[in-house]
């Protein structure tokens, strides 16, 4: 009897493919437990962040101490910033999110703002001086893109439990709470909705840096 004849490749292709399974299995776990990276799309953030920066998140950045006033954070914008979207029909739909995932197709739904307010503040534009007050208080904002005052909209807002005020660092380009307070929801976003925080700039490498907790 002849030998039956091996086919080669076949044992090499598998381990391949279990692989690469392997590997998306353990970035999807990555990413959606400890870190994730997202593309900066808006000059909102600036100087803090800029148009293309690729920024490293923290997902568990607020497992402790939860989110604090001042603090910068990623978060999903649907049902408050993001307005319904129209269906695409479930094959587009996964199409899309499969090309958000692999971070070739941007996604409109995530945020990048500064929180001005948390559960029970007083958030209020302005005083006599220009500031911001927070519960009576004037606030000082050093962070602000030069030259821009704190905010050309007047405003009085309490902050509810759960949900949190936020405005952009540059304030004359910055869509942000402000511009949603005639909206449902009044511009303000549930804290589960908070991603995480940006702690370090990846790409370019010209802006490559990191950044502290507050």
């Amino acid at each position: 009897m002849t030998e039956a004849k091996r086919r080669p490749g076949k044992p090499g292709w598998r381990f391949v493919i279990v692989a690469v399974v392997a590997f998306v299995l353990a970035l999807s776990l990555v990413r959606n437990t400890w870190v994730d990276v997202y593309s900066i799309p808006s000059a909102s953030m600036e100087p803090l962040l800029v148009v293309g920066d690729r920024v490293l998140v923290s997902r568990t950045a607020f497992a402790g101490a939860g989110v604090r006033r001042g603090d910068v954070v990623v978060f999903d914008g649907r049902g408050s910033f993001t307005p319904p979207a129209s269906g695409r029909g479930p094959v587009a739909d996964a199409l899309v999110a499969a090309g958000q995932w692999l971070g070739v197709v941007a996604n409109n739904d995530i945020y990048v703002k500064r929180v001005l307010g948390v559960a029970g503040d007083t958030v209020k534009c302005c005083t006599a001086a220009g500031q911001l007050e927070v519960n009576g208080v004037p606030i000082t904002e050093p962070y602000l893109y030069p030259h821009d005052a704190p905010s050309e909209l007047r405003f009085e807002v309490r902050v509810p439990d759960g949900k949190l005020w936020l405005m952009g660092d540059h304030r004359a380009v910055s869509a942000d709470s402000r511009d949603l307070l005639g909206a449902p929801g009044g511009g303000l976003v549930d804290v589960d909705r908070v991603i995480g925080r940006p702690v370090q700039v990846l790409w370019p490498p010209a802006r490559i840096q990191s950044f502290p907790a507050r």
